[in-house]
């Protein structure tokens, strides 16, 4: 009987992956570290797989060589026959499916910790595509506890469509750590020793859902995306104007309506036309200019979050 997200079986197929963009270099380099020394990854219920995503983009330290890996976990392209014309990316997808899933599937790894960074001022955020998991919630609030004085927030993000297409919903469960700001192609050594020590928290938290530890219930504050922002642009698809000065940097943080979001080049401020506060995150991304995201809006909700009772103990047991 396969573990399927929010029940409560023991997770013994862990894998941690990096590099899935080429050019974050937290993920890269830890997962490097990681496929010579696995055992910073071992727990006694379960052993983590290290994964490098994208070898080939990581090589020529590029997001991607084709299209974006981490687009590319949708049931089309991993179920779609292989041509030598495919983009690399579509037979890298494809190859981790195989190696981590099938996806969708009893035999898909348990849980997928996808590793990346950001040029945009979020601090450490997890991105949580499944709306409500107790087990992510429970997760996000555990790194809180561990960490208070720094900030952990968890952004619930609902794929266009019906399908998820991350590295992550390869597994049953996964989530995905979000780290800034890191220029692109670049190794912060205080980003690094930060997410070197969220992954060890995430897999001790991982080790006492198995051990059977009751978890209980609690309130907290989530980040659900509402939609994107494009910068001003000419009719051909140019730049008129760039994130304003009192928007950048400042993810997370309450933007009213009234107030400036963009610099046009002309001089002129563009200012926020909705009806609502909202919450803007991944402002002024790099990677995201060539997808027409200025940055995100999200809400801050409050939610309540049940109690995860403890495992019955013939299923804590070993295999």
């Amino acid at each position: 009987m396969c573990s399927l997200p929010g029940s409560r079986k023991p997770l013994r197929r862990v894998a941690v992956t990096g590099g899935t963009h080429g050019n974050e270099m937290c993920g890269v380099y830890l997962a490097r570290y990681w496929l010579q020394n696995p055992g910073e990854l071992q727990r006694p219920s379960f052993s983590a797989m290290p994964v490098l995503a994208n070898p080939a983009a990581t090589a020529a330290c590029r997001r991607y060589i084709d299209r974006d890996l981490n687009r590319t976990f949708t049931l089309t392209f991993l179920g779609s026959t292989a041509t030598p014309d495919d983009p690399y990316e579509v037979k890298r997808a494809q190859e981790l499916n195989q190696l981590l899933g099938p996806k969708g599937t009893c035999q898909a790894f348990d849980f997928i910790l996808d590793l990346h960074n950001t040029t945009a001022n979020t601090g450490a955020c997890l991105i949580s595509e499944v709306s409500q998991n107790p087990f992510n919630l429970h997760l996000c609030h555990y790194l809180q506890l561990q960490n208070p004085g720094l900030p952990c927030r968890l952004f619930q993000f609902e794929p266009p469509g019906s399908e998820s297409y991350s590295m992550d919903s390869v597994a049953k469960n996964g989530i995905c750590l979000e780290l800034g700001p890191q220029p692109q192609g670049v190794l912060r050594a205080e980003l690094f020793s930060q997410m070197r020590a969220m992954v060890a928290s995430i897999l001790d938290f991982i080790e006492l859902f198995n051990q059977g530890l009751e978890f209980p219930a609690f309130e907290m504050e989530v980040y659900k995306n509402l939609g994107r922002v494009d910068f001003p642009r000419t009719t051909d698809g140019h730049l008129t104007g760039t994130v304003h000065s009192k928007l950048q940097d400042h993810d997370f943080e309450p933007l009213r309506p009234g107030e400036p979001i963009f610099k046009l080049f002309s001089g002129e401020d563009v200012l926020y036309e909705g009806d609502s506060v909202v919450y803007p995150v991944f402002v002024n991304e790099a990677a995201y200019y060539e997808k027409h995201v200025a940055f995100l809006k999200s809400e801050k909700i409050r939610i309540s979050v049940p109690a995860l009772p403890g495992l019955t103990p013939s299923s804590t047991q070993t295999p």
